[in-house]
């Protein structure tokens, strides 16, 4: 696999007199077989927008569409189990009416003039609470989330998780690849397995939520084993080209800690380089960092960078970041709370207009429009004046 194709930039529809320099991230892009109509992918973010089941809702549709300007949409993550949920209202994928909410959700995006969508699949793991999901949480080992969770009663204490036997690794596989199914049935362009931000494949991977000492456990090779695994059986279900990667490496959040990260992302880039993957997904890509060339170096395909930015988001929303990504071999750049809260920021960075902020700690669990579908876009006498010298 090559990677991603990139074409001269062309000029603005607006006036020549315009006085922001075209960004790269505007230029048409390829992924695989899919032309994008910029290099700006909107990263998957969970917004708990789902009914209680995990159904996808008109809601969600709207709120997908209104971004349908992203070269790529990577829709937030969805539990291929029940057992796998992790917090309320949290979208899931294992029941025939899933399958058609998210088909919905797809249609609006096509409807509005939008590319080609992937659907992030994430198993909670030990990041879950039987109020949630009904479930005691399964995780490599038994080893509780050192910190509260959200469960529809509000913040609880995490409980101890079950430890997974051969019989659940297996299941859990199977399921992630039935899972994949339903998101190409339901019109979705690929999906993404998230092995990243401390969820079950991650905790696979980091030595201090994985004490196993069979296969699964121990050794680099044996840690890497269940996500690789994971691949396969998604790459089996639906083809390596509809199958992509997401991992953050040295990443804290959900109480990891990965004591070998230099090892362990060389291994398990090494081990899946060769698959011919849709693409690999690196969070808080840093080019300042050995690793990010490394891992750029040893992955042959298409690279989605998203930026490490810091928590107060930037007034240009990672536009700096993501053109240096790309002039550091990145192919495409992955950008979360800029399109949250800026629905037209492929516009914005056109235009060169200011962007909208992120509004009180996003607003995740609030449920209805505030601070999801309701974040205004520029009117079209704005947009022209910003685009006039």
């Amino acid at each position: 696999m090559t990677h991603t194709e990139t074409t001269p930039e062309t000029t603005p529809e607006a006036s020549p007199k315009k006085t922001t320099a075209p960004s790269p991230l505007l230029a048409p892009a390829r992924l695989g077989a899919h032309r994008l109509a910029n290099h700006l992918v909107m990263a998957p973010l969970t917004r708990n927008r789902a009914e209680h089941d995990g159904t996808a809702t008109p809601l969600m549709a709207e709120y997908y569409a209104q971004r349908a300007t992203a070269g790529l949409i990577i829709a937030e993550a969805s539990t291929p189990h029940a057992e796998g949920q992790t917090y309320p209202n949290i979208t899931a994928l294992h029941t025939d009416r899933h399958t058609e909410g998210w088909r919905q959700v797809v249609k609006a995006v096509d409807a509005a003039g939008g590319g080609p969508m992937f659907l992030q699949l994430q198993h909670g793991g030990r990041v879950g609470h039987p109020d949630t999901s009904g479930y005691v949480p399964m995780a490599p080992s038994a080893v509780p989330l050192p910190e509260t969770i959200h469960t529809p009663t509000g913040r609880q204490q995490a409980v101890v998780p079950r430890e997974m036997d051969l019989a659940d690794i297996r299941r859990t596989v199977a399921g992630f690849a039935a899972a994949a199914r339903r998101a190409v049935d339901a019109g979705f362009a690929g999906v993404e397995v998230h092995s990243a931000n401390g969820y079950l494949l991650h905790q696979f991977l980091a030595g201090n939520t994985n004490r196993r000492t069979d296969a699964y456990g121990g050794s680099v090779e044996n840690r890497i084993r269940f996500t690789t695994e994971v691949l396969d059986a998604v790459a089996d279900a639906i083809g390596p080209e509809r199958t992509g990667l997401r991992i953050s490496p040295g990443n804290t959040v959900n109480g990891i800690a990965e004591t070998d990260t230099e090892l362990l992302y060389p291994a398990l880039i090494e081990a899946n380089a060769g698959k011919d993957l849709a693409y690999l997904h690196l969070v808080f890509a840093d080019p300042d960092q050995p690793l990010y060339a490394r891992l750029r170096a040893a992955w042959p395909g298409t690279l989605i960078a998203n930026p490490a930015l810091p928590a107060e988001l930037p007034a240009d929303g990672g536009r700096a970041a993501g053109e240096r990504l790309l002039a550091e071999g990145a192919d495409l750049v992955a950008l979360g709370r800029a399109f949250l809260a800026n629905p037209d920021l492929v516009a914005r960075i056109r235009t060169g207009a200011p962007l909208n902020p992120v509004r009180d700690k996003y607003l995740m669990y609030t449920g209805g429009p505030t601070g999801y579908t309701d974040y205004p876009a520029l009117t079209a006498a704005t947009a022209g004046s910003r685009s006039q010298g």
